[in-house]
């Protein structure tokens, strides 16, 4: 049986402020998640550089998603709910995102036309295409989010970033409705 003078158990550094500090507020995994839905998860984007349609449409489509789902993720922004609203709205924006550019369909038909003729065809889930934009746009945020860790705050401290959130979101989402052609 060997001597060892140095044993650590790894119980002292659960207590130092500092390891604290190193988890991700709720507020910050928030703006990330929504700022990827407003320009990753943005066809209008992507048809802005290839094919130089209006730059304002998709500004104003950009502010729109990134606001809604800023807004709509500070309210869900709580310890037990932010992970699982982040993957919902994640994969949402992402399958919305492929049926636009699968389809050649522009931004505005977001709010022009019905959801279900937003949605890819099934025949289109067998293609390349669409595999490969919801594993970049939806998986890889997605695990992401679930295994960086995030720092807890107490309740009143938490509703306050919530509430701030929210209203950062609404703000942004009427400078996109302002914006919209």
């Amino acid at each position: 049986m060997a001597l060892k003078l140095f044993r650590t158990t790894g119980y002292s550094t659960l207590l130092l402020p500092g390891e604290a500090r190193q988890a991700m507020h709720p507020a910050r995994m928030v703006a990330v998640a929504s700022l990827w839905i407003g320009l990753a998860c943005n066809a209008g984007l992507w048809r802005l550089a290839t094919t130089g349609e209006s730059l304002l449409a998709a500004l104003s489509t950009a502010a729109l998603l990134a606001g809604g789902s800023g807004m709509i993720l500070s309210l869900l922004g709580w310890r037990r709910t932010i992970r699982l609203a982040i993957t919902v709205l994640v994969f949402g924006a992402a399958i919305l995102a492929c049926g636009l550019w699968v389809q050649d369909l522009p931004a505005e038909a977001l709010w022009q036309q019905r959801p279900r003729n937003l949605l890819p065809p099934w025949p289109n889930f067998m293609r390349w295409q669409v595999p490969t934009l919801m594993l970049v746009l939806a998986v890889v945020p997605v695990v992401w989010v679930w295994h960086v860790a995030l720092r807890r705050l107490p309740g009143p401290a938490q509703l306050q970033s919530n509430i701030l959130g929210a209203v950062v979101g609404a703000l942004v989402f009427g400078l996109g409705l302002a914006l919209l052609p």
